[in-house]
């Protein structure tokens, strides 16, 4: 039987909140959404939801065609169209218009048969549901696809694709439930099947997969001019924070049959395959049935299910009407958590011996419970209905602006439209209708679990004793025991309270455990030790620990791999608050991002002094976060260097205006244009480390002016030197929150001998006339930071014209020689080690000093890094093809290595010496199994590296001398 139309179906409409702005878009619409029971839809959705609105006006033409069939079938015809799309050698672009066009189209049929009654809450998130399975899958064949055809995923052909070439994704929460709510992030798990790969091929095949998933997340969740598909987050894999995006299944069962936790059991009843290999994503999850439900019930299970429900008693309190405006929907008393809570623990508990039981839908798991006797069927009647109401308002919440967003608006205007949307005209029965709901849930659930499930066993004590610690692993097992109990005894700050030892006891067990797993427990607890030491106090940490185990995890695995981190994290445990703060492990945040960020923490002081103070506090939060995402993987080495470059460019934006300021209090405004400050070295390239100085040039323009207005005016040449100084000491100078940079100057015209701040005049005069060729060669690194656009314009200019002189002078190759032979004789004994990355042979700055050569004397531009120069430099006919291929593979490792060297260490790497922990970090960031292998791959990717440079440099015909 035909399904009608979505217009046929249409029963319901919500209230336009602002009636003249549907009117005027309707004016612009098709007649047939804007005729009879389709255009009050249309009016109230458009007149109600800005979000809404936009999307129908982008897609009136194709709305009106698809309102005239049954909107079942929407969905799979856009899926369809965008397959066609990444089928047709679609490049990346199109495909990411075309993927955001399906979800655009998608996004407004569903929230259309949703508001209009034409779907029940089932429909609408199985709807959003198939979308994202779609959507996910035709991104993930398509950048397979792109490997396969580019010969980089060992032993995979183009047949391969139809089985998902060895790739598994798995959907976990409520996208692996089915469960999907309008604007909802997508959680996901990305492995590879071990054994559809050649043994000897593992390594490649792993940084191919990992490379996959980078870019599939980046194809969905990336913002464009045309939306995004689905927010990706991928941190409910084993361990997000020491494991890659993607890792082998075999792996992944090893971590969850070892150390999986009670949240990460709950976690997989919603597991499912959505993309790539299904089969043997679903026999993975097959495999992994006895861990998610185990048939008899620890002690330790239940305690974690009690302590979870305990914490939700303690601290939500009861639920008061008063309390609607403001209220998380999702996680606040009364809400859906609690009854999704409700059933999942239930589950966990005893869906190991009842297999019915393991229904990973919220309704489904209340109807199994129900039937198997665990709950009356009025309760799970009640919170059903409860909870379909909770998510239909959810939804609309959401589709106001496409926020992932719980909370009902605190303003009376919004929650008013929030009504209208929902098709309430009355506000007050509105939120009178949602208390009652929130109340009833509230007193439902609380019931439940002022009583949970319990053996009656009595809590256990485990003795932690040196027999126990060898056991757990460790080599030094008296040495730890005495660790453990110098902090049970209260010598230290940290546990010097009363309260602080039961805190500590409490997560003695869990603590030993986390470093037990360390790659070195010997180290790992040495370090936690100089950690605990430099604590000035102990509850607070302590009471963040019991509430956040995977914190404690997380500062565990620092002070297993990273001294320099953890020695941070003792002077500084505020810190500590960043990490549990949300976004932490998020993708870090462009300049721009950045610098309105930091505006408003130096927005929050009137005091210059407590602006100085505000911005290291602001940089050494973001440097600390940027430094644990090199740790754990999460950012490569251009994700790294953009970062810790963005940190240092945003706090030159923002305080240079402060120094000024500052300094015009005594003598004045800047006279004349201003003044710029150039980036150079690292900076200016965006390829800083953690803890690299600054290397800075000042431009300034006088204009016509002879002085400064202020109460000491000083001429131009006096003032902007000062006003250097002034900003050279705004990051230098160690204040109470110590210091923000080293700054070094030396490349400005004349070196040492030349005044800090140079006029725009003898800045072109000296480059143009002046300029020795290796400080061309250094200008080549430069870009404009900061300072007034136009006079950055002009500077910019002057150094595109120095530049471009040098385009073919042989005195850049010949100075060049010169110069790489004084390089290599001042650092001969370091090029004769692999791991002093920075003066090896092949190290990084043998490949950076080529590229800059060949930037220069091929005319290549500015301020470009060396990775975006040997792909030119090939084609110029400078460097071999094969020759750019090794030198960009060794600068690439050179170049992660580094970042985990200056985020981890004080001091430079000596491998002898590092830790089992921090081996293992650099070898998996290196993309190695082991350290031995990654000190291999260093070797001979140093190696080739070393021998494209010496041809090169060894090449360049000598100057005629007559």
């Amino acid at each position: 039987m035909d399904r009608p139309s979505l217009a046929a179906r249409v029963r319901t409409a919500p209230i336009p909140f602002e009636p003249d702005r549907a009117t005027d878009l309707a004016a612009r619409l098709p007649d047939a959404l804007t005729r009879g029971v389709m255009g009050e839809l249309i009016r109230g959705v458009t007149g109600s939801s800005p979000y809404l609105a936009r999307l129908t006006e982008r897609h009136a033409e194709w709305l009106a065609e698809a309102a005239a069939a049954p909107p079942e079938i929407a969905v799979p015809a856009l899926l369809a169209e965008a397959r066609e799309a990444a089928a047709d050698g679609a490049d990346q672009r199109s495909l990411a218009t075309a993927l955001r066009r399906a979800k655009g189209r998608a996004a407004l049929m569903i929230a259309l048969a949703d508001l209009g009654g034409a779907w029940d809450l089932g429909a609408v998130t199985g709807a959003l549901t198939d979308l994202a399975d779609g959507l996910t899958e035709t991104a993930a064949q398509w950048l397979l696809g792109q490997e396969i055809a580019r010969g980089k995923l060992p032993g995979m052909t183009e047949a391969s694709l139809v089985n998902g070439a060895g790739y598994v994704i798995l959907a976990m929460g409520k996208h692996g439930a089915r469960e999907l709510n309008y604007s909802s992030d997508i959680d996901l798990i990305c492995l590879f099947d071990q054994d559809q790969i050649a043994p000897d091929d593992f390594a490649d095949a792993k940084a191919r997969y990992i490379h996959v998933t980078r870019g599939l997340v980046k194809l969905l969740s990336e913002q464009t001019d045309d939306g995004y598909v689905f927010r990706t987050d991928l941190r409910l894999r084993p361990s997000p924070s020491t494991t890659p995006v993607c890792l082998a299944l075999e792996a992944a069962e090893r971590y969850y049959e070892s150390v999986g936790r009670t949240w990460e059991r709950a976690a997989h009843i919603k597991a499912r395959p959505v993309a790539g290999d299904r089969m043997a994503g679903a026999a993975y999850l097959e495999r992994l049935g006895p861990f998610i439900w185990r048939r008899h019930l620890d002690f330790a299970a239940i305690e974690d299910v009690e302590d979870l429900l305990r914490k939700i008693r303690d601290k939500k309190g009861r639920f008061t009407p008063s309390s609607v405006p403001g209220h998380d929907l999702k996680l606040g008393p009364g809400g859906i958590r609690e009854i999704e809570f409700f059933a999942q623990t239930r589950q966990l508990i005893m869906g190991g011996r009842e297999p019915a039981l393991r229904e990973p839908t919220t309704l489904g798991a209340l109807s199994r419970l129900v039937e198997a006797g665990h709950v009356p069927q009025e309760t799970a009647t009640e919170l059903a209905a409860d909870y379909t109401a909770h998510r239909t308002l959810e939804h609309r919440l959401q589709m106001i602006e496409d926020a992932q967003t719980h909370t009902i608006p605190a303003p009376e205007p919004a929650r008013a439209r929030l009504a209208a949307l929902a098709g309430w005209s009355d506000l007050a029965a509105f939120e009178r209708d949602i208390a009652e709901r929130l109340a009833r849930v509230h007193e439902t659930t609380r019931a439940f679990f002022a009583a949970p499930a319990s053996t009656g066993a009595e809590p256990r004590h485990v003795e932690i004793d040196a027999e126990a610690l060898a056991r757990a692993g460790f080599r030094r097992p008296e040495d730890a025991c005495r660790t453990l109990e110098r902090w049970r005894s209260g010598r230290l700050a940290a546990t010097r309270t009363e309260r602080a030892q039961r805190l500590f006891a409490g997560l003695e067990a869990r603590l030993v455990e986390y470093l037990a797993e360390a790659a070195s427990p010997d180290d790992a607890i040495a370090e936690f030790d100089h950690f605990l030491t430099g604590l000035p106090a102990g509850v607070q940490v302590f009471s963040l620990f019991t509430a956040n185990p995977h914190l404690l995890d997380l500062i565990v695995e620092i002070c297993a791999a990273a001294p320099r981190l953890a020695a941070h994290l003792g002077r500084e445990p505020q810190a500590l608050d960043a990490l549990i703060g949300g976004g932490f492990f998020e993708p870090l945040e462009s300049e721009v991002a950045l610098s309105t960020d930091l505006e408003r923490w130096l927005g929050r002081e009137s005091d210059y002094e407590r602006q100085l103070d505000a911005a290291r506090a602001w940089a050494r939060e973001q440097v600390f976060r940027a430094g644990v995402q090199v740790l754990r993987g999460l950012a490569d080495e251009v994700e790294a260097g953009t970062a810790f470059s963005a940190i240092a460019g945003a706090t030159l934006d923002r305080l240079l205006p402060r120094v000024i300021a500052d300094f015009a209090t005594r003598h004045g405004p800047p006279p004349g244009r201003g003044m710029v400050v150039i980036g150079m070295g690292k900076l200016g390239t965006r390829e800083m480390t953690a803890g690299s100085d600054l290397d800075l040039i000042t431009v300034y323009d006088p204009g016509d002016a002879e002085t400064s207005e202020g109460p000491r005016p000083l001429p131009p040449a006096t003032y902007y030197p000062r006003l250097t100084q002034a900003l050279v000491a705004a990051l230098t100078v160690p204040t109470a929150q110590g210091r923000l940079y080293e700054v070094d100057m030396r490349l400005r015209p004349s070196g040492r001998q030349g005044p800090v701040a140079v006029s725009l005049a003898t800045f072109r005069r000296y480059q143009l006339e002046d300029a020795w060729v290796w400080e061309h060669l250094a200008l080549t690194r430069a870009r404009v930071v900061t300072g007034p656009r136009d006079l950055g314009a002009e500077t910019e200019a002057v150094i595109d014209e120095a530049l471009a002189r040098r385009k073919g002078d042989p005195a850049v190759l010949s100075e060049a020689v010169e110069m790489r032979s004084k390089l290599t004789d001042a650092h001969a004994s370091a090029r004769q080690s692999p791991w002093s990355l920075k003066h090896a042979a092949g190290g990084l700055m043998e490949i950076e000093f080529l590229a800059q050569t060949g930037c220069l004397y091929h005319g290549m531009g500015v301020a470009q890094p060396a990775r975006a120069l040997l792909a030119p430099l090939a084609v110029a006919g400078w460097i071999g093809e094969d020759e750019a291929e090794a030198l960009g593979s060794a600068l690439a490792l050179q170049t992660r290595l580094q970042h985990v060297e200056r985020v981890a260490l004080e001091q430079p790497l000596d491998p002898d010496a590092a830790g089992e922990g921090l081996r293992r970090v650099l070898a998996r960031v290196g993309g190695c199994e082991d350290f031995a292998m990654l000190a291999a791959r260093l070797a001979e990717l140093q190696l080739a590296a070393a021998v494209a440079v010496d041809r090169v440099f060894s090449e360049i015909e000598p100057p005629d001398e007559a």
